[in-house]
């Protein structure tokens, strides 16, 4: 390869340029690298869910499964990320890099070459100046001795002119052996340049090329290394995101979702009753024959109140009393009745519980929960005319209540635990402020302080307000299922022959059904029962928490006030107590601490 400097040359460009390329194509790498995580992440974030704190959305596990999944992409978007940078730092650059230093390298030692090769050239020059010029002193003296010899041979010539011949042929032989001289020793010279040249400088500087293309080759075969490393390194943490996603749909439990979907839109109300029978067809068998056994007409099929309140004397009533022989009847709601051939009658609504809704409404007076043979008929006009939004959430059903409540109680516990760290906090740096007075003054923390015990008092009794409300929920809750439960077993026997407080009469023609004890009117329960009768105590009860006791029918008792029990919670959240001057009324459930005696729960 001496005389292939040329072709060396090609070859250390041929190899740069190769450097490049391949530094181009792993910058290309790095770019799809960077734009497939970019574009993982905005799929990411496009569909990750947008919820704000109050947002409460269901949480299904199948939606859990493809929130994981999504954190699991965008995991493995990350490690994308990680990858091109990985690249970009051990690969992109270091071949950047490395191809700048390789063309200082290289163009150095061209130039080195190439000064050797202009040197050899300088030398052959020399040589060759020194040859011409004793080639052309060899003949000039070969003419001075022909031109000498002519002359000595001519007989006409003057001894001058031999004699200067002669001097001419003798300067002409002395210079061509100066010529002489000095061509030998740049030609000498030259061999020896000649000799160095390809012996030694030549092959050191080839030597170095031969050393750069062989660790360009070298870097080349680490980059490839590096470049599979990067991705290598990764393949760990993808596979944990990839076992990530797997374990997030093994997650998936159709069974809880379904659960949830139950829960979430449980209502708790019960089931609407069966229509009753409403035969029109007694006045055409009356006309027809007046012999035939038939229900006597009333007058727009009204229940004659005196009548079957009379039939039903004997029997368990509401709060335990008999009713009187003369009652009005019963307001606010008019009963209209149907007969079925059997004699049964059966209550029927009529638009006037609307117009006592309104009424109610108005007046603004809270009611006891009774009467629950027609507690379904008031119920979806109470909730569609209190409105939404009220601080018991009385407005939504009764499951749907429960979790609102539960949900109030854990976060007003929340704040309460806040405000309980703050107030141990601010008490520990009073105690330090008054040990140590040059750090503070104990009395600035005082307001805090009082602000905080405050703040906690008002929570609790938010906390024992909701509570109470929670009680009451989960008692009427409760008694539905109960009722429910006793529906079902006594289906054929009890259907639409229930009590006002869910007591069971033996005859169906002496049921009569009242409306509810928060839609009647004050005194109404006066005119309408008596206490000559009154309930043997079944139990006693202590009061947790006062109370007013404003609203009629109710019961107004003072904390830790001791009253005997009468009639037990009919899952209204109510309880019927007596005072020891014989004074009765309804108390919250919820606010007492009740004690049943042995054997008389069924007095």
């Amino acid at each position: 390869l001496k005389d292939q400097f040329d072709n060396l040359d090609k070859h250390t460009q041929w190899g740069i340029d190769f450097l490049e390329k391949y530094a181009k194509f792993v910058k290309e790498r790095i770019e799809i690298e960077q734009n497939y995580a970019k574009q993982l992440r905005n799929l990411v974030k496009k569909y990750c869910p947008k919820r704000s704190p109050k947002d409460e959305e269901p949480r299904f596990t199948s939606c859990i499964a493809f929130f994981n999944i999504l954190n699991e992409l965008n995991d493995y978007a990350g490690q994308r990320e990680v990858v091109a940078e990985e690249m970009g730092h051990r690969v992109y650059g270091e071949l950047m890099r490395y191809s700048h230093d390789l063309k200082t390298e290289r163009k150095m030692h061209l130039q080195e070459g190439r000064k050797a090769q202009q040197y050899l050239d300088m030398c052959w020059k020399q040589m060759d100046n020194s040859k011409k010029k004793f080639e052309r002193e060899c003949r000039e003296a070969e003419k001075a001795q022909q031109s000498y010899e002519r002359l000595d041979n001519d007989t006409n010539a003057t001894k001058a002119d031999v004699e200067k011949a002669k001097q001419q042929l003798n300067l002409r032989t002395h210079m061509a052996d100066e010529n002489k001289n000095e061509y030998a020793a740049q030609l000498q010279n030259f061999n020896g340049e000649q000799h160095k040249h390809y012996y030694i400088v030549i092959p050191q500087i080839y030597k170095q090329l031969q050393e750069m293309d062989e660790r360009r080759t070298i870097k080349l075969s680490e980059c490839y290394k590096g470049f599979a490393d990067s991705e290598r390194k990764v393949i760990p943490i993808i596979s944990k995101c990839l076992e990530g996603m797997i374990l997030a749909a093994k997650s998936v439990d159709e069974h809880r979702d379904s659960q949830l979907v139950i829960d979430c839109f449980k209502s708790g109300f019960e089931p609407p009753g069966d229509f009753p029978f409403e035969d029109y067809s007694q006045n055409i068998y009356r006309t027809i024959s007046d012999g035939t056994i038939s229900t006597p007409k009333q007058e727009g099929m009204r229940i004659d109140t005196k009548t079957t309140v009379g039939k039903a004397k004997g029997k368990l009533w509401l709060f335990g009393k008999k009713p009187k022989p003369q009652s009005p009847p019963l307001t606010p709601t008019s009963l209209y009745t149907s007969s079925t051939p059997n004699g049964s009658q059966y209550p029927i609504f009529s638009i006037e519980p609307v117009h006592y809704c309104m009424s109610d409404i108005k007046t603004g007076k809270p009611r006891i929960s009774s009467f629950r043979s027609l507690k379904r008929g008031f119920v979806s006009w109470d909730f569609c005319l209190q409105g939404p939004a009220l601080e018991d959430f009385s407005h939504l059903p009764p499951e749907q209540r429960r979790k609102k409540l539960q949900q109030r109680i854990d976060e007003l516990n929340r704040e309460l635990q806040k405000e309980t760290d703050q107030k141990d906090a601010l008490i520990k740096m009073k105690d330090v402020y008054e040990k140590n007075p040059q750090m503070g003054d104990p009395s600035s923390l005082q307001p805090k302080l009082t602000e905080t015990m405050s703040n906690m008092d008002r929570l609790r009794m938010e906390i024992h307000k909701n509570e109470a409300w929670l009680s009451e929920v989960e008692g009427k809750v409760a008694a539905r299922s109960d009722r429910r439960h006793s529906s079902d077993i006594n289906h054929l026997v009890t259907q639409g022959r229930e009590s006002p407080e869910g007591s069971y009469t033996d005859d169906a023609n002496q049921e009569v059904r009242g409306p509810p004890q928060q839609h009647a009117h004050p005194n109404e329960f006066d005119d309408e029962f008596e206490d000559d009768d009154p309930l043997p105590a079944i139990g006693h009860c202590k009061a947790i928490y006062p109370f007013d006791g404003h609203n009629e029918g109710t019961l107004a008792m003072k904390e830790g006030e001791i009253l005997y029990i009468i009639e037990e919670d009919k899952g209204d959240g109510w309880t019927r107590a007596r005072r020891h001057n014989g004074e009765e009324g309804y108390v919250p459930t919820s606010y007492i601490d009740v004690t049943l005696e042995k054997n008389s729960k069924g007095a």
